[in-house]
């Protein structure tokens, strides 16, 4: 009998490396509990609205059950490339290439651009899965933390320019940046947009995009966060990647969406195959009448999300909650409030314990990168009643503590 130890059945070495989700960990604890509120995940606690399932069911009800175009149906591509085009500059259709699921895009691009061995220069902290695909394939992440500042009137997050791009070196491959970002809800400036393209575009260095909360951005009469798309030129190495989940309320359809050089395309199609093969033509369908109908959703969430966001901000800064020691940063942008209670350093065990001892289900910092240890993160995307009554448990809990 030939001995296991000669030959080990184990994943390669890149796979084993990877970190388990912290987030799922927590859920795992609370699985099954009835009484545990839920603001774990990045999902709000409405279903898709009827005219988008309508959509869907219809496409079902038609026989729309077969494989599609790799790169999506060209109905939907050039929804997308109108939507687009309404956002920032001109986009063509043939540059957009339809995914299932965001994630998905993100892992495509990945695949597209990364070789073992490359540099990859990422803005923390960030959401698990944006910082584990690229070890998956091999490449080196080299993380740019995002800074708590306390020292004006309220406290925020900041983007230290400077430092990245001193980390961003000749020879780095990729920027993998997320804005608005999850966890922070930082959203990056102009001003500082346009420094980061022309150093990158110096010294050849792409620009991933993560644009999944564009859309969710609360300063006035915003209507969409700054992107790189505005001020780049479409052949630029810059790789916009977007979901339904968020804007749409459609986290559980998996239909997400890239837009890239023309020059990727038939690369990348080539990858849609050898991964999914397409998106379902259904969920398509629904993705389709999302985009040209869906307008009034998107801005109904937004106006929704602020008033929740303002709520729960107020709550975490109020002075019990202050005096408690929590530090809660007001975010600009998607759907988190990513706070400090101070003394509190491992979050994972915070998180487990408030499941345990508050019903109050919380996405751990250590989750999202090394540099998000000692927060948690809250997702607000939720009715105003359920965001009150898990203030008053954190409060409880930071009473008893």
């Amino acid at each position: 009998m030939i001995s296991r130890q000669l030959f080990p059945v184990e994943p390669r070495a890149a796979v084993q490396s990877l970190v388990a989700s912290r987030i799922r960990e927590v859920v795992n604890a609370g699985m099954g509990r009835r009484d545990v509120l839920p603001f774990w995940f990045g999902e709000p606690d409405e279903v898709t609205p009827d005219f988008i399932r309508d959509a869907a069911k219809a496409a079902l009800d038609a026989g729309d059950t077969f494989y599609t175009h790799n790169l999506g149906l060209p109905a939907l591509r050039e929804a997308l490339a109108a939507y687009s085009s309404r956002l920032h500059r001109r986009a063509d259709p043939a540059s957009i290439a339809v995914t299932s699921s965001g994630v998905s895009a993100l892992m495509l691009v990945a695949q597209l651009l990364l070789n073992p061995g490359d540099r990859v220069v990422a803005v923390t902290p960030l959401w698990p899965n944006l910082l584990e695909i690229p070890k998956i394939l091999g490449a080196d992440v080299v993380s740019v933390p995002l800074q708590l500042a306390a020292d004006g009137p309220l406290p925020r997050w900041e983007l230290d320019l400077e430092r990245l791009l001193d980390a961003l070196v000749p020879g780095t491959r990729a920027l993998l940046l997320n804005s608005p970002n999850n966890p922070t809800g930082w959203t990056i400036r102009r001003e500082q947009q346009q420094v980061l393209l022309a150093h990158c575009r110096k010294l050849g260095i792409w620009i991933l995009a993560d644009d999944v909360y564009e859309r969710l951005v609360y300063a006035p009469d915003a209507g969409c966060a700054p992107s790189f798309l505005d001020i780049c030129e479409p052949d630029e190495r810059v790789v916009s990647t977007n979901s339904f989940s968020k804007s749409w309320l459609m986290t559980g359809w998996r239909l997400g969406w890239m837009q890239v050089p023309a020059s990727l395309m038939n690369g990348l199609g080539k990858l849609i195959e050898y991964n999914t093969s397409c998106a379902p033509g259904f969920v398509q369908r629904a993705g389709v009448v999302a985009v040209e109908r869906g307008e009034e959703i998107v801005q109904r969430t937004v106006a929704r999300y602020r008033v929740a966001r303002d709520a729960l901000f107020e709550r975490l800064s109020s002075p019990a909650m202050r005096e408690a020691g929590v530090l809660a940063p007001k975010p600009d942008g998607a759907m988190y409030l990513f706070f400090r209670i101070e003394g509190e350093t491992d979050s994972l065990a915070l998180c487990k314990r408030l499941v345990a001892e508050a019903g109050l289900g919380l996405a751990p910092g250590s989750a999202f990168g090394p540099e998000g240890e000692g927060a948690i993160r809250w997702c607000f995307a939720n009715s105003p009643d359920k965001l009150a009554d898990g203030a008053n448990r954190l409060q409880r809990f930071l009473s008893a503590r």
